[in-house]
């Protein structure tokens, strides 16, 4: 939808303004920028303004796309997923990648706190931009995602505050999928991608 690329082109331009701009009119007009996308956004779902506002002004310094992990663990043929409380929908583990992380230790303890499992990120598998992937809801941040086949090596099933269920599952017998976070196209290409010792990317 072209209002999300608005959003996000009039947001990286105001938070790389207001990162570097030191006359006082110049930062007020990147401000003033940052109101305009959160009143498109306010316009086009169902968030107040001052709940977007708040959002878009706390992501400060130069605006570069956010890094979400994703571990992709196999069983006998079958792929590790979880199920999300926050919209009771399944998932490979994953999340926001926190600083002072390595990928592999971020993908790591991403899989281990969703689901039980101790893991060790063997490779990368792909690299993708979420906004050419057909994720639904769009969102006002850019973000790319990384998804690493991880192999067990301890731990047991076990649920968290984020996460209600958990099961490994055939390609062709996929539960509904959190499509915000993972689409089916992108599961069966984990198969093909393990299969094919390649990696993916865009």
């Amino acid at each position: 939808m072209p209002w999300i690329q608005w959003t996000q082109r009039l947001q990286a331009i105001a938070q790389n303004g207001l990162t570097y701009a030191t006359d006082k009119f110049d930062i007020e007009r990147y401000q003033q920028l940052q109101d305009i996308a959160s009143e498109i956004i306010a316009t086009y779902t169902n968030h107040e303004f001052h709940e977007v506002r708040n959002f878009l002004t706390g992501e400060t310094g130069y605006a570069t796309p956010k890094a979400d992990m994703r571990g992709v663990v196999f069983q006998e043929n079958k792929i590790l997923l979880v199920k999300e409380t926050s919209d009771n929908l399944w998932t490979l583990p994953g999340g926001w990648a926190d600083v002072l992380g390595s990928p592999s230790e971020n993908v790591e303890r991403e899989v281990f706190e969703e689901s039980g499992y101790l893991v060790k990120a063997r490779r990368l598998l792909a690299v993708y931009d979420r906004s050419r992937h057909g994720h639904y809801p769009e969102t006002p941040l850019y973000v790319y995602k990384f998804f690493f086949l991880c192999e067990i090596v301890g731990g047991e099933p076990k649920t968290s505050m984020e996460t209600s269920e958990i099961g490994f599952f055939d390609v062709d017998a996929l539960p509904e999928l959190s499509v915000a976070r993972v689409t089916e196209k992108q599961i069966r290409r984990m198969f093909e991608l393990k299969a094919l010792n390649q990696t993916d990317f865009d």
